[in-house]
């Protein structure tokens, strides 16, 4: 998906060009096409796609914290690092 993203920023970038470069065009047209076709639509996309994997990490770190919380507890410790 992310060359997907790269590939549509590339030709909002050269419509941007034409924009900012043409006879008629000019500097706040050529934002306003960067702004509205380019980095809000992607940003939109990116952020929905990375749902999942957002939501993964969420439930991880909640399983830790339960985890830390049944070992506090329970009053056992965790081995130390060198295995004594």
């Amino acid at each position: 998906m992310l060359i997907v993203a790269l590939g549509w920023m590339f030709v909002v970038m050269l419509m941007t060009l034409t924009e900012a470069t043409s006879a008629d065009g000019t500097l706040l047209g050529a934002l306003i096409t960067f702004v509205l076709y380019g980095v809000l639509p992607v940003s939109i996309v990116l952020y929905v796609m990375a749902t999942p994997m957002r939501r993964r990490r969420r439930r991880r770190q909640e399983a830790e914290q339960a985890a830390e919380a049944r070992r506090a507890l329970s009053g056992s410790r965790p081995p130390p690092p060198d295995g004594r």
